[in-house]
């Protein structure tokens, strides 16, 4: 029997997912932006970001794990810097709403810094680098994410596959890095044990500490970092910043949203939004950065390889193709959605 499937045009499943927040008494503002960034992440191929994450999102926001209304409280100890008190928000909302202080703050003063504390996941970096190269702004986002990778030398986890993520304006298509510290996102591994598929070795070790193809008990273990000791370390530089200065949990103790269910996750984020132009005069930036781009797609080719692409461009033309086409979502993540769909009586056109 062939696997159910279903194309969705983005404005159709934008708005059944951001009905389904709503639902859960998630006001429409905010349920909007949710569904936004869910959707964002399945037209750029980030399918373990996308959608099929609205279950378990709707899960923890019915278990009073997730607060749908928050009360958050934005400190300002600096004219550059803020933090937020997410309360227990939904990330995407919390998450947006410190970059716009983190770009407010920008344009007033050159560079603008929030913290966040007391927030869940966030779904795909790449969302909150976007909102800042659609003002103009330079920007880096950092977070802290419960333990799925051991530290150089161990074999249990204690470090989160946080992403290193940066953005810089660029015409119509911002250079966008939003990357995993581990092999691959741990949601790939969550995502094949789901289907029963296996996972190639490298990415992942199980409880004992051996590598594995196997992608349930890869799910179980570990996931290793990227580039070894210096993924490590850079995963743990996020556990600084956005754990340690953050005041969120850190070290191990961001709980697991798949998991943990006796307590809110804790999450901390940073924000960093620059004016990508402050030390050059007017227009030198776009004229600098177009000069860069074109130099660098203009590099003689490695074998097998047909064209040099910028970070984040595959994403862009992969949007522009889902646009056009539709967003297909089949298996467990089609039935799973409609489960949740039909719960709170939201239909899924398609």
């Amino acid at each position: 029997m062939p696997e159910q499937s279903a194309i969705f045009t983005e404005a159709a499943l934008t708005s059944a997912v951001a009905a389904m927040f709503v639902a859960h008494d998630v006001p429409e503002g905010d349920a909007r932006r949710v569904a936004e960034c869910l959707v964002l992440a399945d037209l750029r191929g980030v399918v373990s970001h996308g959608v099929s994450r609205v279950p378990i999102y709707l899960d923890r926001l019915r278990r009073g794990l997730v607060k749908a209304q928050p009360q958050m409280v934005m400190e300002r100890p600096l004219s550059v810097a803020a933090r937020l008190d997410a309360d227990d928000a939904l990330g995407f909302v919390a998450a947006t709403r410190a970059m716009a202080e983190a770009v407010d703050m920008a344009r007033n003063h050159g560079m603008g810094m929030c913290a966040v504390r007391r927030s869940t996941h966030f779904g795909m970096a790449a969302n909150y680098l976007l909102q800042a190269t659609d003002s103009g702004m330079a920007a880096f986002v950092f977070t802290n994410a419960s333990r799925a990778m051991p530290i150089w030398g161990g074999r249990s986890p204690f470090l989160g596959t946080s992403p290193f993520a940066f953005a810089a304006p660029a015409g119509e298509r911002p250079v966008v890095l939003d990357m995993a510290l581990s092999v691959v996102a741990r949601g790939k591994v969550r995502r094949a044990a789901a289907r029963g598929e296996p996972i190639p070795v490298g990415w992942a070790l199980d409880a004992d500490g051996n590598p594995t193809t196997d992608a349930q008990k890869g799910y179980e273990g570990v996931v290793l970092p990227l580039a070894g000791a210096k993924g490590s370390g850079l995963s743990l530089m996020m556990e600084i910043i956005a754990g340690v200065m953050s005041g969120s949990a850190f070290g191990g103790n961001v709980r697991n949203q798949y998991t943990d269910f006796d307590a809110p996750q804790d999450v901390g984020h940073v924000f960093m939004a620059f004016r990508p132009d402050v030390f050059l005069e007017p227009g030198a930036y776009e004229e600098r950065m177009t000069d860069l781009i074109r130099r660098a797609k203009d590099q003689p080719l490695a074998a097998g390889v047909d064209e040099i692409m910028m970070p984040g461009e595959i994403e862009a033309r992969a949007t522009e193709t889902r646009r056009r086409e539709g967003i297909r979502i089949d298996g467990d993540d089609l039935r799973l959605l409609a489960e949740e769909a039909a719960r709170v009586g939201v239909a899924l056109p398609h």
